[in-house]
């Protein structure tokens, strides 16, 4: 059974492929219910296809999955019958918002529009009666993309992870499968 008796927002950071993911997992897997909020679309892109049908493998088949792309808050404030919610992961959500409020005729994302969405997600993640572990990479700490639009989604994706990483409990920075611990502390019973 889930070992933390009281309510907690937990950030999980790091690259790609530093374990994020599973350690989200395992974290999750300490409660008896729980709803994956995946965020990632099907789509034409067969690379991405794979991964999602890989992290579908890897999960519990008895945990409940809402594939919710850009309404989060939605998703965390309608979720009901669990005991911890699983998403995974900010860093296609950072996507969605560009790729919806993207563009418009100067080539400006609708900021207005996506800091909505950003404030909605804080907002429930807040007030939120359950558990909830968040996934996101950690995408500051590379090298700069050399075209603009690469550019502004490395900033949004910075700027969502400073908002969650304030309301949240606990931070945990995902280095070579080791979780480094930012804010809070780690539950004792984790398996590292």
């Amino acid at each position: 059974m889930y070992s933390d008796s009281t309510r907690q927002v937990t950030l999980v950071l790091g690259g790609v492929r530093s374990g994020k993911s599973r350690y989200a997992q395992e974290i999750a897997s300490r409660a008896g219910r729980v709803t994956f909020i995946a965020t990632a679309e099907h789509r034409d892109d067969e690379e991405m296809r794979r991964k999602i049908e890989r992290h579908q493998a890897e999960r519990p088949q008895h945990w409940a999955t809402v594939e919710e792309p850009l309404d989060l808050a939605g998703a965390l404030e309608s979720a009901a019958d669990c005991d911890l919610l699983l998403i995974d992961c900010l860093t296609l959500f950072a996507g969605k918002l560009i790729e919806v409020y993207g563009n418009n005729a100067d080539g400006v994302t609708s900021r207005g529009a996506v800091a909505s969405k950003v404030d909605a997600l804080c907002a429930a993640l807040a007030s939120s009666p359950r558990s909830v572990v968040l996934v996101s990479n950690e995408v500051g700490s590379g090298v700069v993309p050399a075209f603009e639009m690469g550019r502004r989604y490395r900033d949004l994706l910075g700027e969502i992870n400073q908002r969650v990483a304030a309301v949240a409990d606990r931070v945990v920075l995902m280095v070579a499968g080791l979780p480094l611990v930012l804010k809070g502390s780690l539950n004792t019973e984790a398996r590292r």
